[in-house]
């Protein structure tokens, strides 16, 4: 195992190392150089969490996609131009799928030509640096890292550097993307990038960008840990009015943001709890919109009306589990790991953010802090062992039973300290003396 295969495989989380060793298979099978690329590359050499798994492929990605599709896999989104597939495995992981290419533009913010090319062409292509590394999947060349622009040089030195003289010029979205990374990885923009990124915005290129393209930005921000930050310095560069002219000024909503980041802060590390940030994020850059103002938003970028009715309901289906959260009977542990094990997490942050009740915000609280995590000490090898086979409905109660008596339980009370017995008295060191004698 290569430097760079032992390094990625400390940055995966168990489920999307199942995946990626999924994938890998599945290309061999299929005879395609598989290689991984793009921000999983970026943040794995980077020290970041690595939040989605980008695979590039020397052939058919589209038709690899739908393979693995046939494997469980959901397809989200496909590009036919860019032949680029996102797809979303169990576990919540993400995972795009692109064919390796070169694009060509004939205008800015026109949609490119696209031609299959090889990896190193591919690389060459992208936006930047830091984005254009790859590593090779592939048997013959397993573990070999590529890096044809010096991306890992720029990684050092914590700069974000375009990867050609028109790369912004090309593609205007990249301005975008140029904001949300610097703000996210803590990277200064390099001087030649920053010259290219001001004539984009004195050129008014900014204004080709379209909806479809607004609306990915978008749902990359609401995934973001920063993304008040991000929209702040959106605003700042006079580009968050793209999304809407209302967000502006007054209508956008930074204390909003703010409450949503530290509600995530109580949120337990490695649980997936399944939660829907998008609608989460929506519901906040709406808070202070009038319905027209939002209704242009949504048009303007294009939201879907499931997307949109699910930020909608958030106020309602919030309501309905505050008041199930002042119940007496949720005293015990286990009747409040019940209750809000079943309840979706962006629910629960949407409480942590505007619930004033301080019974139910203490609830949440320990439910996220003290009872979810003791209920992943209840592992399937203890179910097994108390006659719950894998895979059936017996497995689930017997787990469900551990976990409740495991909650339920009083912590042992510490033994009592024995006190250490007196110290003996002094030996006598000689005749005592008489009182006349002194």
């Amino acid at each position: 195992m290569s430097d760079y295969m032992f390094m990625l495989d400390s940055h995966l989380t168990s489920e999307q190392s199942t995946v990626l060793a999924l994938v890998r298979d599945a290309a061999a099978k299929a005879n395609l150089n598989l290689f991984l690329t793009g921000g999983a590359m970026r943040d794995m050499l980077g020290g970041f969490p690595i939040r989605d798994l980008d695979f590039t492929v020397e052939g058919n990605a589209i038709k690899f996609a739908k393979t693995l599709g046939a494997a469980g896999a959901e397809i989200v989104s496909l590009d036919e131009n860019r032949k680029c597939v996102e797809l979303l495995f169990s576990g919540q992981v993400t995972v795009e799928i692109s064919m390796a290419r070169q694009e060509r533009y004939t205008k800015p913010g026109v949609s490119p030509s696209v031609h299959p090319a090889t990896i190193h062409e591919d690389l060459r292509g992208r936006d930047f640096t830091v984005n254009a590394i790859g590593l090779s999947l592939s048997k013959a060349s397993f573990g070999l890292l590529l890096d044809p622009t010096n991306g890992l040089a720029d990684l050092e030195r914590k700069e974000l550097q375009a990867v050609g003289n028109y790369t912004l010029y090309d593609d205007p979205a990249r301005i975008l993307r140029l904001i949300r990374l610097s703000v996210r990885l803590g990277f200064q923009i390099a001087e030649r990038t920053m010259t290219q990124y001001r004539n984009v915005q004195e050129a008014g290129l900014a204004a080709k960008i379209g909806p479809a393209t607004l609306e990915k930005e978008l749902r990359q921000i609401a995934y973001e840990p920063l993304a008040c930050e991000v929209l702040q310095s959106l605003e700042r560069e006079k580009l968050l009015s793209l999304f809407s002219p209302a967000l502006s000024g007054s209508k956008f909503n930074p204390t909003g943001f703010q409450k949503l980041h530290k509600a995530k802060q109580f949120l337990p590390f490695g649980i997936d709890l399944r939660i829907d940030h998008y609608a989460l994020f929506l519901n906040v850059l709406f808070e202070k919109l009038t319905p027209k103002e939002r209704a242009e938003l949504v048009k303007r970028v294009g939201l879907r009306k499931k997307e949109v009715d699910a930020a909608a309901k958030l106020e309602l289906n919030a309501k309905k589990l505050e008041k199930q959260l002042t119940a007496s009977k949720l005293q015990r542990p286990s009747a409040l790991y019940a209750v809000l094990s079943k309840a979706p997490g962006e629910i629960l942050l949407f409480l942590l953010m505007r619930s004033t009740q301080r019974l139910v915000l203490d609830r949440i609280k320990n439910y996220l802090q003290k009872y979810l995590p003791a209920a992943q000490e209840v592992t399937s090898d203890a179910v097994v062992e108390h006659g719950g086979k894998v895979g059936t409905p017996k497995f689930a109660k017997v787990r469900e039973e551990l976990i409740a008596a495991r909650l339920d339980a009083r912590p042992k009370k510490p033994a009592p300290v024995e006190a250490p017995p007196p110290p003996p008295p002094p030996a006598a060191t000689g005749r005592r003396q008489s009182s006349w004698g002194r």
